[in-house]
């Protein structure tokens, strides 16, 4: 499979061309971003463990019947995955309030939530990604349908289930996470982009050390060690 052209650049990846107009290639970057890249940086070796890390997690969920663009892994950084029509919408899991939803709504910062609670994001830069609800989405044409939107919350609360339960034994909190979706040739709604530090957040269950991008987002250092840290658990046989 050769790598054409660069197709889009975002803050964690690369996406190339290949000569599959069916297939590209997505190679994951070592930068670091936070607060809309107002703050940036860099950590050798992210990216490949970003790799590695989003690589198991969709092999696991694919084992539980959860349909996935992830072809293969082709080298340390780079995956080949399916083509697809990304939906506008970041579709955010919280199990502990954290981050935003204490600042919007005042719950206590680590308080866990009665029920794992979907909220949908915008997808706009310019805009800053806004929080929107079920009629905003239908009424902006971000998806086709009603039942778009319950397949998101369904398949959300799904990986949710699978993740939550895989990390508890693996001695961590699966805080939050986002997840975004994107529809192939056939029509098919496909979990995409990636599942990692940089798109979760990971609470040591006994210390409640913060293992994910709050890391970098608020100064505590040692990124790539938290990350590796994920990777190692992530590996262990329970």
């Amino acid at each position: 499979m050769q790598k054409k052209e660069l197709l889009y650049e975002g803050k964690g990846k690369k996406l190339y061309k290949t000569d599959d107009d069916l297939l590209i290639v997505s190679v994951f970057k070592d930068d670091l971003t936070a607060f809309n890249a107002q703050k940036t940086g860099s950590e050798v070796g992210k990216g490949a463990l970003n790799c590695k890390i989003s690589t198991q997690l969709f092999h696991l969920l694919e084992s539980h019947g959860i349909k996935t663009h992830l072809v293969k892994t082709l080298d340390d950084s780079s995956q080949l995955v399916k083509k697809v029509d990304i939906i506008p919408l970041e579709v955010v899991v919280r199990n502990i309030a954290t981050g935003s939803l204490t600042k919007r709504l005042g719950i206590k910062d680590g308080t866990k939530l009665p029920f794992s609670l979907v909220e949908f994001y915008y997808k706009d830069d310019a805009l800053n990604d806004p929080l929107v609800n079920d009629e905003h989405c239908l009424m902006m044409d971000l998806v086709k349908s009603e039942s778009d939107l319950e397949e998101l919350k369904r398949l959300g609360r799904e990986i949710n289930s699978i993740l939550k339960k895989f990390f508890e034994i693996r001695g961590l909190n699966l805080v939050d996470f986002k997840i975004e979706f994107g529809v192939d040739s056939e029509g098919n709604i496909l979990l995409s982009d990636e599942i990692s530090p940089d798109s979760c957040r990971f609470w040591d269950i006994k210390t409640n050390e913060k293992l994910d991008k709050d890391r970098f987002r608020q100064g505590l250092g040692n990124v790539k060690m938290a990350y590796e840290e994920i990777l190692k658990r992530i590996l262990e046989n329970k």
